[in-house]
């Protein structure tokens, strides 16, 4: 729960101007937000009258009862810890404003009246209504008998939680232009709420979340968005319950429409999320000192929220959860991927690509991305050579899954083995394993008995070798080398510095691991037949074949049966994990123990704690102490939010220190 309050849109069922019914409606909910551990709920426009009153709103009675039912809510705070926002009409002066009301703890704190009223098609509240503009600033209003701030000009900051400044506005004041939201946010508003009616039409639910996206990601803030409920007036219109709960431009949690019972949306947002995204978005601090206008800050207090987390974690952050989207997302990676290649091709006037293919799952990624950069350009695939270079780790099924790939590419292919290269250059080093044998049989046999010879600098030189073998393949056909490093590959440090570190063009440096197969798997059931050439079921099952492999260096011998050896997840751990953590750490620069407090609802039930903890570790190590890599890796393009380059998104100095960030996974307290 570490930076994280739980906010609450509370739907109510109503009757017309049946206000004591209401009042206890509204009372019902208010009382589970505070069993719910909620700080803020927000209740719907004109909530204790129902928004379809009319001209009943000019009503002496109806003033009269609002007034009592406000008066026992008031009372009943005493009891509740969340603070609450009503909505209810108010007569101030001559006037009557259609208004928002702040109360806990027993006392009305605050007066929010409706900016903007609209009055077209089937609107008409400037009948009854004055604008909250006409307002002064520095106002107040007698609510109850006491004076209270009363305007626009009104935040309602946390005592003990700084970042928790909330912001008021009332339905049609979302659909503006300039919406009073705008000027709460540059003037530090984390959390803005709006109390709605908004009767419902076809397409209007989508319209809604539309705006109150773009409002919470512009305004790198919490939007709550609550409409009437069941039991508005039906003479004309129809209303659907709606309610839910944005982020950062993403929804996080939404009410049940047309429901016919009460409903409280409950959900944790996260507000260092949003601090980190004003302070990383510069262009936020420069537009907010320039619309800055005087606000009057009126404290509450917050109930801090108790158990599990109350939010949904995905575990894979890179990947939509939605199949369209994802299928969406797999075509704009190819596309981004594609189109810079082709561009690079054209700026060097190179029309050829060399590529190391190896069977696995990067390679097969970047040799689907150089055919399609060779379709752009109206280049024959011919025009990419895919190598494989046997190694001493080198199995059958990855090898012929390598020629299948290019193959069913229509790519020109060459195989080139590396193991008399690496035994010649092990030999020269006098590398214990290479001491004393004739060739390359002696020493996968010495490598057999003592495995513990199979060391780093036995692994660096074969990928150093096949690099060498690549560009000069590529000098002499005049060709662009390709890389094949992915994201996660870079953050890990997982490369051979000046081996597949180095590349002329790093096509896949954007793409995490997690990623990049999905994206295969949408090549293979949704686009074999534009990306072969000749059968599609030939590269669909060759696709699917690599898939199904584990993924492998493959730089040190076979077990006894052949079959792959040296599994990469079983030495860095989890690449799931590691994308998880990247991620998060990377978008949002999360501290480690809310790294830790987010995996654990993200994977629960399928990693303890302690697994966590250590692979954490891992992942922190590596991507401190790799950085020297990634301060001189190859240009590639950026797909996601989340780029490592350090022309571009990030620049961290090689020699920062780890230490104090592994102390606080160890002092981790779940």
């Amino acid at each position: 729960m570490r930076g994280f309050v739980r906010i609450g849109a509370a739907v109510p069922p109503c009757g017309v101007v049946a206000v004591e019914r209401n009042a206890d409606e509204t009372l019902a909910l208010w009382r589970r937000a505070h069993e719910e551990g909620c700080a803020v709920v927000v209740f719907p426009e004109l909530g204790l009258t129902a928004y379809t009153a009319r001209d009943l709103f000019f009503d002496a009675h109806l003033h009269a009862e609002v007034e009592r039912a406000l008066g026992r809510l008031v009372e009943a705070s005493r009891g509740l810890a969340p603070l609450a926002l009503l909505g209810l009409p108010l007569r101030v002066g001559p006037s009557l404003y259609n208004v928002a009301v702040a109360v806990q703890g027993g006392r009305v704190l605050a007066v929010v009246p409706k900016s903007y009223l609209p009055t077209y098609r089937e609107f008409e509240e400037a009948r009854w209504f004055q604008p909250g503009t006409q307002v002064p600033p520095g106002s107040t209003a007698r609510v109850l008998g006491e004076a209270v701030p009363f305007g626009t000009d009104v935040l309602l900051e946390a005592d003990g939680v700084p970042d928790l400044v909330v912001g008021v506005e009332v339905c049609e004041d979302m659909w503006v232009q300039a919406p009073p939201s705008a000027a709460q946010v540059s003037a530090g508003a984390t959390v803005c709420c709006n109390l709605s009616a908004s009767n419902f039409t076809i397409g209007k639910a989508e319209l809604r979340r539309l705006l109150a996206r773009s409002l919470s990601d512009r305004g790198k803030c919490v939007y709550v968005y609550v409409a009437a409920g069941p039991g508005e007036s039906s003479t004309d219109l129809a209303f659907d319950a709606d309610a839910f709960v944005c982020e950062d431009g993403r929804e996080l949690a939404s009410s049940r429409r047309f429901a016919r019972d009460g409903q409280l949306v409950s959900v944790d947002v996260d507000l260092e999320l949003l601090v980190h995204e004003r302070l990383q978005t510069t262009s936020f601090g420069a537009c907010a000192a320039q619309a800055a206008r005087p606000f009057r800050r009126v404290p509450f207090t917050a109930a801090a929220p108790a158990g599990a987390l109350r939010r949904q974690v995905s575990p894979h952050p890179f990947i939509p959860g939605d199949p369209a989207t994802l299928a969406t997302r797999c075509w704009e990676v190819f596309e981004i991927q594609t189109n810079a290649l082709a561009t690079r091709m054209r700026a060097t006037g190179i029309s050829r690509l060399v590529l190391g293919v190896s069977g696995g799952l990067d390679s097969t990624h970047a040799a689907l991305v150089a055919a399609g950069a060779l379709d752009l350009l109206g280049l024959p695939r011919t025009n990419l050579l895919g190598v494989t270079m046997p190694g001493l780790g080198t199995t059958s099924g990855t090898r012929g899954n390598a020629e299948r790939l290019a193959r069913a590419l229509d790519a020109d292919f060459r195989e080139v083995g590396v193991s008399e290269a690496t035994h010649l250059v092990l030999s020269a080093s006098e590398h214990a394993a290479a001491r004393g044998t004739r060739g390359v049989d002696d020493l996968l046999a010495r490598l057999r008995e003592q495995p513990g010879l199979g060391d780093i600098a036995l692994e660096n030189v074969q990928a150093r070798l096949r690099t060498l073998l690549l560009f000069t393949l590529a000098n002499q056909a005049c060709a662009l080398v390709v890389g094949t490093g992915d994201l996660s590959e870079k953050a890990l440090g997982w490369s051979t510095y000046t081996g597949d570190h180095i590349s002329s063009y790093d096509v896949n440096a954007g793409v995490p691991k997690t990623l990049i197969q999905f994206v295969i798997r949408w090549v293979a059931n949704e686009r074999a037949a534009t990306w072969s050439r000749g059968d599609p079921q030939a590269l669909r099952e060759v696709l699917f074949a690599i898939l199904h492999t584990p993924i492998s260096p493959e730089l040190l011998p076979p077990d006894p049966t052949g079959e792959i050896a040296q599994l990469t997840e079983g030495t860095i751990g989890p690449y799931e994990l590691h994308d998880f953590f990247l991620y998060h750490l990377v978008r949002h620069k999360r501290r480690p123990t809310k790294l830790l407090d987010l995996a654990r609802v993200a994977f629960a039930g399928r990693y303890d704690d302690e697994a966590l903890r250590k692979w954490l570790g891992v992942f922190l190590r590596r991507f401190f102490t790799n950085q020297f890599k990634r301060s001189c890796t190859p240009d590639g393009p950026k797909v996601g939010m989340v780029a490592l380059s350090p022309r571009g998104d990030w620049r961290m100095p090689s020699d920062a220190q780890v230490g104090s960030w592994l102390a606080e996974v160890a002092a981790w307290r779940p």
